[in-house]
């Protein structure tokens, strides 16, 4: 079928193809893992990615629609157009990347090829599960194989925030009758499953007076000393799930305290007034945010009543002044392995790699994470994640990897079942 605006239809799935898959070009797909490494695209800030793929895919003849997700900041979703007979595949990856962290000797925005990884920031969340989607693409189009129905290829902002990229994509209306997104959990697992996250804020506040005046002072951060502690003694309300075991998680990610509404730090004489810690909380199908936060304000609220002077603000989502926050929660998703497009990758991977999938359902500890299957599936699409794995340096350069032999069979395996779930003609 034609990728859609509108309702969700039912997919018919393709005869199965036996046929080779079209040639995957190793050079051509590193070559483009490299120039998307090259292009910095941080939360928010992932539109230069996203204007660069948009020259790419329409020099070679795809439909190209820009999706302006807020103002000012793009996504790129292209499409290759089948006879609209068929059913439509979408493959999803996002265009954003972590942030940095501290140690790192690599130059991040240089592409380096040793032995079979591919370094530079972002490659393994998931520049070369991009870079690796679209060579699928492009070896069934240089092929000349015409498709029954389309596939697209959406290259989307802001997964780490939430999945907001894909969020908007839907709330658009778009639609395809199944989807892949090509996220780095390596050959051979075939994941359906994942937890949902949530992000929020915890305030507390003090009273500022000058050092010499503490008495009269309340400290905002040894208040959230006391927040800290007491988070390490939440028990969840949940039903356990048997293949998510750790779940429900909880971390304290990040804290801020100062003086005054911006925190201001160049003035340590002066008591902090206010304090803020972001927190994560992964958790399982059956928890709500609304759970969540019951369970989280069953330990504070006993400390604010023994202790008058403590005063504190739970915030959900974060404050909109901390840049890349945040937005949305993303819900733990549980699609049927019997979905044909699971049944389709699964064949197919067998069909390159000669062995059945290592694992279909929930791997560990990837699946204690969320993506953006949950919009996909929430809107009415079966998907699931399939990409090329990767990793972090194991010595001090810190940078991050992806594997390029997993790249080029993961490609393969794509391109055929753009074929099988599409159709050909």
């Amino acid at each position: 079928m034609t990728a859609r605006w509108g309702s969700h239809a039912t997919a018919r799935v393709g005869v199965h193809m036996t046929a080779s898959p079209p040639p995957i070009d190793r050079t051509r797909l590193l070559e483009l893992a490299g120039s998307l490494i090259e292009i910095p695209s941080f939360v928010p800030d992932e539109s230069d990615v996203a204007w660069y793929l948009a020259d790419f895919f329409s020099e070679r003849g795809y439909e190209v629609m820009m999706q302006e997700v807020e103002p000012g900041r793009f996504q790129t979703i292209a499409t290759l157009r089948g006879r609209g007979s068929g059913s439509s595949l979408m493959f999803n990856g996002h265009i954003d990347i972590n942030s940095l962290m501290r140690g790192g000797t690599r130059d991040p925005w240089a592409p380096t090829v040793e032995g079979d990884r591919l370094y530079g920031h972002g490659v393994q969340n998931m520049k070369g599960g991009v870079a690796t989607m679209i060579e699928a693409a492009e070896s069934i189009r240089r092929a000349g194989i015409q498709l029954e129905g389309d596939l697209v290829l959406a290259c989307v902002v802001g997964e780490t925030q939430g999945g907001v990229g894909t969020h908007h994509l839907m709330e658009s209306g778009f639609r395809t009758d199944a989807a892949v997104l090509a996220e780095p959990f390596g050959l051979g697992n075939l994941v359906t499953v994942h937890g949902g996250i949530m992000h929020f804020a915890i305030h507390t506040h003090g009273l500022s007076a000058h050092i010499s005046r503490a008495e009269d002072s309340i400290h905002a951060v040894s208040q959230m000393a006391k927040v800290i502690q007491a988070l390490e003694r939440v028990e969840f309300t949940y039903t356990p799930r048997e293949n998510l075991p750790a779940l429900p998680l909880l971390n304290v990610g990040s804290i801020i305290g100062g003086r005054g509404e911006d925190y201001i730090l160049t003035e340590p004489p002066y008591i902090p007034d206010l304090c803020t810690i972001i927190v994560d909380v992964h958790y399982v199908p059956g928890q709500t945010p609304d759970t969540v936060e019951a369970d989280i304000k069953r330990v504070l609220d006993p400390l604010a009543a023994e202790d008058p002077d403590f005063k504190y603000e739970f915030e959900m989502p974060p404050p909109a002044f901390f840049r890349g926050r945040r937005e949305l929660v993303m819900d733990p998703v549980d699609v049927p392995v019997d979905e044909p497009i699971v049944q389709a990758v699964a064949r197919n991977h067998e069909e390159v790699t000669g062995r059945p999938p290592d694992l279909i359902g929930a791997i560990l500890p990837g699946s204690y994470s969320a993506g953006d299957t949950c919009w996909l599936w929430g809107a009415g699409i079966p998907s699931l994640h399939y990409g090329p794995g990767g990793g972090f340096e194991e010595t001090g350069a810190g940078g991050t990897y992806t594997s390029i032999s997993e790249m080029v069979s993961v490609a393969e395996v794509l391109a055929l079942t753009a074929m099988d779930f599409c159709g050909t003609v």
